[in-house]
């Protein structure tokens, strides 16, 4: 039967249904869907009746037309469609938006990509196992089997929400995902079912299709410079040679970038920590700004007493990408540090 699922076949089958209707209810349906002429809303269709009616008389009107297109497309090759759509909805969790369910069946179903979405869109949504959410500000219109509860999809969302909101920073999906399993194992929810849930909401992105954040986080959207700097650093999570974060940003973000230039927003941000030779880390790394020097003086002021050549070297390597011989040229400097046994050093008293 997939065959005979043509652009064609599918508007002449829908118009035939559409023949069965009252005449107000073919008129909004036809105006809602754009089958002659553009999508109108509720209110230029409610303005088009003499007298005109209220825009909710309109949605009623739709709805009892919808209803009875879903009893008499039962007999037709439409069914396909419905099948379809609950096939992909099981598959997805249950719950899929608007936009993405329509894509997927025209993809599966091989349909011209010209087809008019909302009449796909009137066929689902007649189907007496389908369900459609109202408009949300925030959320797509979805579509649901009756067996997931809306509620449900808010809370898995509320949910995310909070975790990250936490975590103030990107995650890995599947990390996420567990701990809203973990956080919700009163209700039988599965990976699929969140992933789905957090594809309708404005207020979440899905990252570089591993990685989820909040909309809202500059990461997600870097505009200036320095945000380019911060997104492929926080991508690769390794300290990175200047030139190297320039064909990054090209790379990742398809822009050019002069080495000179992101030399510079390195060098003035607080936010990055030259760490040797070019090569800089993100602060919130646990990386420090300073000099060999400073990092030695550190350590011997946290260590609280004398320190072996081999132990500052290796706390020094942690936070500084140096060679030993850089390290070891510091601790001669006889102005801040003493010598005081075979290979000890401390910071020299007053």
């Amino acid at each position: 039967m997939t065959a005979t699922l043509t652009h064609d076949t599918i508007t002449q089958s829908f118009r035939e249904i559409l023949s069965s209707l009252s005449e107000k209810e073919r008129h909004v349906i036809e105006k809602r869907v754009w089958i002659d002429g553009a999508k109108e809303t509720l209110q230029s269709i409610g303005n088009s009746f003499s007298p005109s009616i209220t825009r909710e008389r309109v949605r009623q009107i739709e709805d009892s037309g919808i209803k009875k297109i879903g009893r008499i497309i039962k007999a037709t090759l439409l069914t396909e469609i419905q099948d379809k759509s609950r096939s992909l909805l099981e598959m997805h969790g249950g719950v899929l938006s608007k936009g993405k369910l329509v894509n997927l069946i025209i993809k599966d179903l091989s349909l011209d990509s010209t087809i008019n979405n909302g009449v796909l869109e009137v066929i689902i949504q007649s189907d007496y196992d389908v369900k459609k959410s109202k408009q949300k500000l925030g959320c797509e219109i979805y579509f649901y089997l009756p067996s997931i509860s809306k509620s449900t999809i808010d809370a898995v969302h509320h949910e995310a929400v909070k975790i990250l909101k936490k975590k103030k920073d990107v995650m890995d999906k599947v990390s996420l995902y567990e701990m809203i399993l973990e956080n919700m194992s009163d209700q039988k929810l599965s990976l699929t079912f969140i992933d789905s849930v957090l594809d309708l909401f404005e207020d979440i992105v899905k990252w570089e299709e591993t990685l989820i954040g909040l909309s809202r986080w500059k990461i997600l959207n870097p505009k200036t410079l320095k945000d380019k700097a911060i997104y492929v650093m926080k991508k690769d999570k390794v300290p990175t040679h200047f030139v190297e974060i320039a064909n990054k940003i090209t790379s990742y973000l398809g822009e050019e970038v002069k080495v000179n230039t992101i030399h510079n927003e390195l060098i003035r941000n607080e936010e990055f920590v030259l760490i040797g030779r070019g090569i800089y880390a993100l602060q919130e790394w646990g990386f420090q700004a300073g000099t060999v020097l400073d990092i030695i003086k550190e350590t011997l002021t946290k260590n609280g007493g004398p320190m072996n050549t081999e132990d500052i070297i290796k706390s020094v390597l942690k936070t500084r990408d140096v060679k030993e011989t850089t390290i070891y040229m510091n601790l001669q400097n006889k102005k801040v540090i003493e010598r005081v046994g075979r290979n000890f050093y401390q910071l020299k008293t007053a």
